[in-house]
């Protein structure tokens, strides 16, 4: 069970850092959650690729932990 939360968790915070990201390289003044990083559009832009590939690994992580204990096919 803790695996699919995990993978449910990565999958979320691929999906909102993702979108985030997307949407300050067309708008760099729209910072999103990261408003109060202070280090201009490469920074914020920076994390929120950073987060996409955290949750990006977590979600692999944890199906594939899901998997060898037969949880997936």
């Amino acid at each position: 069970m803790k695996y699919d939360i995990f993978q449910i968790a990565g999958a979320i915070v691929t999906v909102v850092f993702a979108q985030g990201a997307i949407r300050l390289v067309f708008d760099h003044t729209d910072t999103g959650f990261l408003g109060w990083l202070d280090g201009g559009f490469a920074v914020t832009l920076a994390v929120h690729l950073a987060l996409v590939a955290v949750g990006v690994l977590l979600t692999g992580w944890s199906h594939t932990r899901a998997k060898a204990l037969g949880r997936r096919s």
